[in-house]
């Protein structure tokens, strides 16, 4: 057997109703070379508590399920990315799980925020769909939550995650059999009071052309062949089904009272039957709210679009910047708080210069140096809320902004500790966000909220005083030496004074008494 050449790579999205795994090398930007694919049904978001909590079941399965994918992972030496939405996303102990899948699986698992999801199955789409140069939109009908996106090429215009989700909608409508045309008429009209908002702004960006993802749709698509007299086996990939035929699918679906009589319908796959009419309503009020009149299937969604992703930060070699969506999107939530952009940019630009230099103190690599350089940028972001205890609310705008596209959950948490820890007092026990991080995270935190403190103190007078900065190490005396170069005609004691004062971070975190001083 000819197999592909190159290392391989694994993406496992971790949904609400199934956990799917896909194995595949790169062999070139934008190419994907299948070598397996696993899926089970888990049902982790499944049980009525409106995915409030992680059922123990559906923990021991999702686990078990991880340990075989990682198994798969292993037969080809493949690197693992795992991502997480909305189940556990939204679960109170969603910690318990993705601990549990570190320490019995071996697998880190990511929880990534709705608009990041939808992000990244807009790029699986984009890359499945002859589609590049067209507004595309794109529609994803999960188990907890249906994900929009507009966009044009690899650019994401607009994108909405909403809690209509197949197993949700399931739980609170359909829990019952048989179901009734009140059942439907109550689920229909929730739906559709729940899409207009996100729709009507949809709308206004004119979307080209429509494409769906997801087993949801798909199974739809299959049915809608099987009505055709078409083979519902068939590779759906870019099969375009119109509106009228979705429709006449779920007039056809509902008609069906029970699980066992829809799982007898032409193309419906046997376990999605109990809970398709829920993913059914979802799909034909999207099509009717944004007035689409063709959709084609994308096999290609999340999981795809997380190789993809994964593929352009590998081909771009080691980042020593925020990468251009990462860094386009925090200088978008920077644009929209900061009061002054100039000195955050400036502070950062110190900060980031610290770093290099201490560098082989810190041993973090450049995956730290984006996260720095983020909070540097957003650190008074909070300033938008209140100037009284700006640092705390500057955690709260990061850790919830639905605007910071490219990073995970986990990235996201420790950018906004970081902001949180600019100032005021250093991390303590008793805080309940940072006494959730790891060790490892901890340190990694401290080292970075006391660079920044220090860079902060370096440009107390928001006025560029300080040019530059250059740091280091004095081994023999266990000292960090920290040198300023003014500007030309800059009076620098205030910020010297001020660098001075924030340094006491630093200085616990590095384990180095810190020395800051004027250069010639």
């Amino acid at each position: 057997m000819n197999l592909p050449e190159g290392p391989a790579h694994a993406a496992i999205d971790i949904g609400t109703n199934s956990i799917h795994l896909l194995v595949a090398r790169s062999p070139a930007p934008g190419r994907l070379e299948v070598l397996a694919q696993e899926k089970e049904v888990v049902r982790l978001g499944h049980g009525g508590s409106d995915m409030r909590r992680l059922d123990p079941d559906a923990i021991e399965r999702g686990i078990a399920a991880l340990h075989r994918f990682r198994q798969v992972a292993d037969i080809w030496d493949a690197d693992i990315t795992a991502v997480a939405t909305s189940a556990v996303r939204e679960a109170e102990n969603h910690d318990e799980f993705t601990s549990r899948a570190r320490d019995e699986a071996g697998i880190e698992v990511e929880v990534i925020s709705g608009v990041e999801e939808a992000r990244l199955i807009h790029l699986g789409a984009l890359h499945a769909l002859p589609v590049y140069e067209e507004r595309l939109f794109v529609v994803d009908i999960g188990g907890g939550s249906t994900e929009l996106v507009v966009g044009q090429r690899e650019e994401v215009l607009e994108a909405r995650s909403l809690k209509l989700g197949a197993i949700r909608l399931t739980d609170r409508f359909f829990s019952d059999e048989p179901i009734t045309k009140s059942m439907v008429k109550d689920c229909r009209r929730y739906v559709r009071s729940f899409l207009e908002p996100t729709a009507r702004e949809l709308v206004t960006l004119s979307p080209e052309v429509a494409a769906g993802c997801s087993g949801t749709i798909e199974t739809l698509a299959a049915m809608a062949l099987a009505r055709r007299g078409d083979d519902p086996g068939r590779n759906l990939g870019n099969l375009s089904v119109t509106a009228s035929e979705i429709a006449a699918v779920v007039d056809e679906i509902v008609s069906a009272p029970t699980a066992k009589e829809r799982a007898k319908l032409p193309g419906m796959e046997a376990k999605r039957a109990d809970i398709i009419v829920a993913g059914a309503i979802i799909l034909e009020q999207v099509l009717a709210a944004l007035d689409v009149d063709e959709l084609r299937i994308s096999t290609f969604a999340l999981r795809e679009g997380v190789l993809l992703d994964q593929a352009t930060h590998r081909g771009g070699g080691p980042r020593h910047h925020l990468t251009d969506l990462r860094r386009a999107s925090t200088v978008h939530l920077a644009d929209a708080l900061d009061p002054d952009r100039a000195h955050s940019d400036h502070l950062t630009a110190l900060a980031l210069q610290l770093f290099d230099d201490t560098a082989d103190v810190h041993g973090l690599d450049d995956a730290y140096r984006e996260l720095l350089e983020a909070a540097g940028l957003l650190h008074n972001v909070g300033l938008f809320i209140s100037h009284s205890a700006h640092h705390k609310h500057s955690y709260y705008v990061i850790r919830h902004s639905e605007h910071l596209l490219g990073f995970t959950d986990h990235e996201i948490e420790l950018i906004a500790q970081i902001a949180r820890y600019h100032r005021k007092s250093a991390p303590k026990d008793k805080h309940p966000e940072w006494a959730g991080l790891r060790s490892a995270d901890r340190r990694a935190v401290a080292v970075l909220a006391g660079l920044l403190r220090v860079a902060i103190g370096l440009d107390r007078s928001h006025a560029g005083a300080i040019a530059e900065v250059r740091a280091t190490v004095d081994e023999s005396s266990g000292r960090l030496d920290v040198v300023a170069a003014a500007a030309d005609g800059a009076d620098p004691s205030l910020e010297l004074y001020s660098a001075d004062q924030r340094k006491d971070l630093l200085a616990d975190a590095l384990g180095l008494d810190v020395e800051i001083s004027l250069g010639a």
